[in-house]
C-alpha cells in the first residue's frame, strides 16, 4: 500500500508482471529487524503456564485470543476465564516476560472480555493435560446451569466413571469443584469455569 499523497516513484511494477509472488523492492533500506512467524509466537505463548494448573498452558486453555506482531513489539489479546479471575494479571504479566525475553517488547496485553470466555475454547490438548493431572476437564457445550440442576454428569479422571458426586461447588481455586469418585472413592476437582 502506497502512503496517501505518494506517488511511485517509477520502479513500480503491474501485478501482472511480478513472478510466482516474489516481489523485489528495489531502493528500499534494508529491514534491520525480522519479525518471527506466528508460528514460533504461538510456540512461546505455548510456554506460558497457567498459575493455578501448571500443567495447562494458556494457549491450552484458549484464553490467548489472538495477537499481532507489529514492526515494534507485539499486541496479545487475552481473555480471563472469568471477570473476577484472580490469576488474570498474573497470566498477563507471564506472557509479557515471556515474549519479552525472546526480544519482543513493547508487549501490549489487550483484555478482552466479549464474548466472554468459553471451557469450549480449551483445546483436546489442554483437556488431556487437565484429565492426567487428576482434574475433570469439562465436557465440550457444557453449562453450569446443567451441572447445578444434576443434568450432566461429571467422569472420575481417573477411572473413568460416571457415579461421582458433588462434595463442595468450590474447590482449592474459584475454577474448580470438589467432586469424588463413588466407584473408585477417590476426590478429584472439575474444572467448572
Amino acid at each position: 500500500h502506497r502512503v496517501p499523497g505518494r506517488a511511485a516513484k517509477g520502479n513500480a511494477t503491474t501485478a501482472a508482471t511480478v513472478c510466482r509472488g516474489e516481489l523485489v523492492i528495489m531502493n528500499a533500506a534494508p529491514s534491520t529487524k525480522r519479525l518471527p512467524l506466528d508460528e514460533q509466537v504461538w510456540a512461546w505463548l505455548a510456554d506460558v503456564e497457567d498459575p493455578e494448573i501448571p500443567v495447562v498452558s494458556v494457549v491450552d486453555l484458549g484464553i490467548v485470543r489472538d495477537f499481532r506482531l507489529q514492526e515494534e513489539g507485539i499486541e496479545v489479546d487475552v481473555s480471563p476465564t472469568y471477570s473476577g479471575c484472580p490469576a488474570t494479571e498474573v497470566i498477563e504479566q507471564s506472557i509479557v516476560t515471556a515474549l519479552e525475553a525472546k526480544g519482543l517488547k513493547p508487549v501490549v496485553i489487550k483484555r478482552i472480555l466479549s464474548p466472554p470466555w468459553s471451557t469450549d475454547w480449551i483445546s483436546e490438548q489442554g483437556r488431556d493435560k487437565l484429565r492426567d493431572y487428576g482434574i475433570a476437564p469439562p465436557e465440550q457445550g457444557s453449562s453450569k446451569r446443567e451441572l447445578m440442576r444434576g443434568g450432566r454428569s461429571v467422569a472420575c479422571p481417573r477411572c473413568n466413571s460416571i457415579e461421582t458426586s458433588c462434595v463442595s461447588e468450590f474447590g482449592s481455586t474459584a475454577c474448580k469443584a470438589a467432586y469424588k469418585c463413588d466407584d473408585c472413592l477417590e476426590p478429584f476437582e472439575y474444572f467448572k469455569c
